[in-house]
Protein backbone atom coordinates (compact mmCIF):
# COMPACT_ATOMS: atom_id res chain seq x y z
CA UNK A 1 0.00 0.00 0.00
CA UNK A 2 0.99 3.50 -0.69
CA UNK A 3 1.99 5.82 2.44
CA UNK A 4 0.18 8.60 1.77
CA UNK A 5 0.13 10.67 5.03
CA UNK A 6 1.23 13.74 5.30
CA UNK A 7 3.75 13.49 8.52
CA UNK A 8 2.31 14.15 10.76
CA UNK A 9 -0.38 12.54 13.11
CA UNK A 10 -4.12 14.31 13.23
CA UNK A 11 -4.54 16.14 16.51
CA UNK A 12 -6.26 14.03 19.27
CA UNK A 13 -9.69 15.28 20.98
CA UNK A 14 -9.57 15.85 24.46
CA UNK A 15 -12.66 13.86 24.66
CA UNK A 16 -12.43 10.00 25.92
CA UNK A 17 -14.25 7.45 23.53
CA UNK A 18 -17.59 6.34 25.28
CA UNK A 19 -18.00 2.52 26.20
CA UNK A 20 -20.98 0.70 27.41
CA UNK A 21 -20.77 1.89 30.77
CA UNK A 22 -21.67 5.11 29.38
CA UNK A 23 -24.52 3.57 27.86
CA UNK A 24 -25.73 1.47 30.93
CA UNK A 25 -25.46 4.67 32.61
CA UNK A 26 -28.34 6.18 31.07
CA UNK A 27 -31.73 6.65 32.54
CA UNK A 28 -33.93 5.60 30.24
CA UNK A 29 -32.17 2.41 29.33
CA UNK A 30 -31.96 1.49 33.03
CA UNK A 31 -35.61 1.73 33.11
CA UNK A 32 -36.33 -0.06 30.43
CA UNK A 33 -34.39 -2.73 31.38
CA UNK A 34 -35.92 -2.80 35.02
CA UNK A 35 -39.17 -3.27 33.68
CA UNK A 36 -38.17 -5.81 31.49
CA UNK A 37 -36.55 -7.65 34.56
CA UNK A 38 -39.67 -7.21 36.31
CA UNK A 39 -41.93 -8.50 34.14
CA UNK A 40 -39.27 -11.40 33.77
CA UNK A 41 -39.41 -12.07 37.07
CA UNK A 42 -42.95 -12.06 37.57
CA UNK A 43 -43.72 -14.61 34.76
CA UNK A 44 -40.79 -16.80 36.54
CA UNK A 45 -42.56 -16.62 39.75
CA UNK A 46 -45.85 -17.11 38.26
CA UNK A 47 -44.44 -20.11 36.79
CA UNK A 48 -43.00 -21.83 39.84
CA UNK A 49 -45.79 -21.12 42.27
CA UNK A 50 -49.57 -20.86 39.85
CA UNK A 51 -48.59 -23.95 37.54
Amino acid sequence: MVDTSRGKAPARTAEEPRGCLFALSQPPLMIFLTVVGGLLLMAALHDLFML
